[in-house]
């Protein structure tokens, strides 16, 4: 049994680590939004949905009660997210902030709401199950995101938009958090950390196969989601979450315009 709760210990501050760092990468976007004093050529999406993930993880591990780990990441993953979205929306094109707000009202207010009120009256037990099904859903889809990323790697052959050091921090954070979850004995944690880790693995393969590769001009829309050259975090667990992130965390990634230059890096659980 201690060496159970030492596995578990183990893990969760790992996983902590390398969430925490991708929670952060996103700095160095916001701070060019500052020097430049817009947010132009960024989206908010990543940042209120990462938030959102967050308030779902934290709503879980506080009826879970021994997911410590889940609290301390997503609680300041709710505190940077936060931050993310404030910033943007203070430098932010009015028709951006309104966009912003429609976004926070849709996922933070109207879908936190349905959440906890359709739980709420559960019986605890019965609570908890249908909750952690409720991550784990929104956990996948969110790790499914990375799929534009991949289609915009192979359709340009070009890596620019798919940081090889923030893949690998994403993919690192998901073994963290898979084991933490296994370990745990809870598979609302491990399992969307497996689907975390292969694209994350397909990642750094397309940046082995590509970066070398001259680059190709391709017309064609940003995608709304990323996971890769955002962030977020987190994603966490949604590093993976970012996305920030979730237990996971889950990390997204803010997007450019191909003519105002490279997307700067933005989660889980």
């Amino acid at each position: 049994m201690a060496l159970h709760l030492t596995w578990v210990f183990i893990f969760g501050i790992l996983g902590n680590a390398v969430s925490f760092m991708v929670s952060l990468a996103p700095l160095p976007a916001f701070y060019q939004i500052y020097k430049k004093k817009t947010s132009e050529g960024f989206q908010s999406i990543p940042y209120v949905v990462s938030l959102f993930s967050a308030m779902l993880w934290i709503y879980y591990a506080l009826l879970k009660k021994d997911a410590m780990f889940l609290i301390t990441i997503n609680t300041f993953c709710i505190f940077i997210q936060t931050f993310y979205i404030v910033t943007y929306f203070y430098y932010g094109p009015k028709k951006e902030k309104i966009v912003t707000v429609k976004l926070m009202l849709l996922f933070n207010v109207f879908g936190f709401g349905v959440v906890f009120l359709s739980t709420f009256f559960l019986n605890p037990s019965i609570r908890l199950i249908v909750l952690g099904y409720i991550c784990m859903a929104f956990s996948l889809a969110v790790f499914a995101a990375p799929l534009a990323i991949v289609r915009k790697v192979i359709k340009t052959k070009s890596v620019e938009f798919m940081p090889f050091t923030l893949s690998v921090f994403l993919t690192l954070g998901a073994v963290m958090w898979f084991f933490y979850g296994l370990f745990l004995k809870d598979m609302n944690i491990a399992v969307p950390n497996i689907l975390g880790f292969i694209f994350g693995v397909l990642q750094m393969i397309l940046y082995a196969v590509y970066r070398n590769h001259p680059k190709k001009t391709v017309e064609e829309s940003n995608p709304k989601l990323q996971l890769s050259d955002q962030s977020i975090v987190i994603d966490a667990t949604k590093l993976d979450t970012n996305v920030c992130s979730d237990a996971h965390v889950f990390v997204l990634h803010p997007v450019h315009s191909n003519n105002k230059g490279r997307d700067d890096a933005f989660n889980k659980v």
